[in-house]
């Protein structure tokens, strides 16, 4: 973590630490102001800490420093802090995805993840375990989402901890396979942001985000990541040696 990046982390907590704060006495302004607040500013804000954190990606002790976030998750949930809470969920689902990153050996794998976790995600969004919690379990899915704060009322727009699981392990995987994390932290962003607007715009009471966040990143790297695929397959073809 070099001096200008901790300086800006420490920025963006405390900014964060303020709206968190006082996000009820900011005024009351449309819903769709409120969609384009929390699209274009907040979840941008809340996602830089991933971003600026990302040199953490291959620490000592990752596994130790998510089960502290898990538990500071719980004790937060416990006394009612709500959004100590939500950054302590984020805290664990980045080192969750850090920590599932070890598994993959190549950038292949990441785009057959990226392939396959939008249809599980919209199947238990739509019809499976995640669309139950939301309509008839709504405790347990706050408990399980990031909650954020919506300006001038005490609402929220909540996202899933396997959203933010994934967005860890996307954004590292461009630092790990010499990808574009740039632009890929962009387009992720802006992904979250647009999966809100189209549920407000729809009036439904839940999207999968995993759709549109593996869509980012498939974009944002398709050259790149075809690239390694072309490699990979290549490597596989190849005669063995007897």
């Amino acid at each position: 973590m070099t001096r200008p990046r901790l300086v800006a982390l420490g920025i963006n907590i405390a900014v964060l630490a303020a709206y968190f704060a006082g996000h009820e006495h900011l005024p009351n302004v449309s819903t769709w102001w409120d969609v384009a607040i929390i699209g274009v500013l907040v979840i941008p804000a809340v996602f830089l800490l991933v971003w600026l954190c990302l040199p953490l990606q291959n620490m000592p002790h990752r596994a130790w420093i998510l089960l502290g976030f898990i538990g500071l998750s719980v004790l937060f949930s416990v006394v009612g802090w709500n959004g100590p809470a939500s950054f302590s969920k984020l805290g664990a689902a980045t080192f969750a995805g850090w920590l599932f990153l070890d598994f993959f050996e190549e950038a292949s794998w990441v785009v057959v993840v990226a392939l396959i976790i939008p249809w599980v995600d919209a199947y238990s969004v739509w019809r499976g375990p995640t669309h139950t919690i939301v309509h008839h379990h709504v405790g347990v899915f706050e408990r399980l989402s990031f909650a954020f704060p919506v300006p001038g009322e005490s609402g929220t727009a909540n996202l899933g901890i396997p959203d933010m699981l994934f967005f860890a392990l996307f954004l590292a995987a461009t630092v790990r396979f010499r990808l574009r994390p740039g632009l890929s932290w962009v387009l992720m962003t802006a992904s979250f942001g647009a999966t809100i607007a189209l549920a407000v715009w729809r009036d439904i009471g839940g999207l999968p985000a995993l759709p549109l966040l593996s869509l980012a990143f498939l974009l944002a790297n398709i050259d790149l990541l075809w690239r390694e695929v072309r490699k990979s397959l290549a490597g596989k073809n190849e005669p063995q040696n007897a």
